[in-house]
């Protein structure tokens, strides 16, 4: 999980993760030089499986996520927003799915702040679905509802400095490596509201000329990684 200034709705998400968790599984949070209460609230839990990094400069949405993802241990690895609220079978059915695929995506409600939906299925408003090409130019790939293996997540870091956002970036790099399934099943409350860290799964808020350089950075980011990696 990445926070930043959340202390309104980060003990709801913590509180829907922790109850999921075994006592060996463990809840990584990035907080990026919170202002208010959030990292307090966080430090109250005094949960060992709770991992706090704290960063004094910011580091922006993408840079505060790997850092996340860097000090994980685990073989499965889920991405949270700390607003959001998972729903009780969200581990259990993921995990389930990640026994035959790589990545594994779920659906969600889009919810606004005080939990009133706003939409009943991001898949079907987003049109989302499989596809590298598709993906480009229309991303499904919203990290909130995104569980990937370790093995998908050494390919896809460190992540390239050019990458408009992290969630795209690990989409596309399952779509040119591994095994994604999209799966039916809403398990997460998705907040939208005025605070928002990204737009993704919300209207954009990016001027086309924008969508253009972030869609040509990724692919030269794409291209480069592929490069390398032979």
């Amino acid at each position: 999980m990445a926070t930043k200034n959340g202390a309104s709705y980060v003990a709801a998400q913590i509180d829907s993760i922790l109850s999921q968790l075994s006592a060996a599984d463990e809840l990584i949070i990035s907080d990026d030089g919170s202002t208010d209460d959030t990292v307090q609230i966080i430090q109250s839990y005094q949960d060992q499986r709770i991992k706090l990094i704290r960063h004094n400069v910011s580091q922006g949405v993408t840079r505060n996520f790997e850092a996340s993802l860097k000090a994980s241990s685990g073989e499965f690895i889920f991405l949270a927003d700390q607003d959001d609220i998972w729903l009780p079978s969200k581990v259990e059915v993921m995990l389930q799915q990640l026994k035959e695929h790589d990545l594994v995506i779920s659906d969600c409600l889009v919810v606004d702040h005080s939990l009133n939906i706003k939409n009943r299925s991001f898949f079907t408003h987003n049109k989302s679905g499989k596809g590298l090409i598709r993906n480009i130019l229309k991303n499904s790939y919203m990290g909130c509802c995104m569980a990937f293996n370790r093995r998908l997540l050494n390919r896809a870091l460190p992540f390239p400095k050019d990458i408009p956002i992290h969630d795209f970036w690990i989409g596309l790099i399952g779509e040119m490596y591994f095994r994604v399934q999209f799966i039916p099943d809403v398990l997460v409350y998705h907040r939208r509201h005025s605070s928002n860290a990204s737009s993704t799964g919300g209207t954009s808020v990016f001027s086309l000329p924008r969508k253009v350089v972030n869609r040509y950075r990724i692919i030269k980011s794409l291209f480069l990684h592929k490069s390398y990696a032979g």
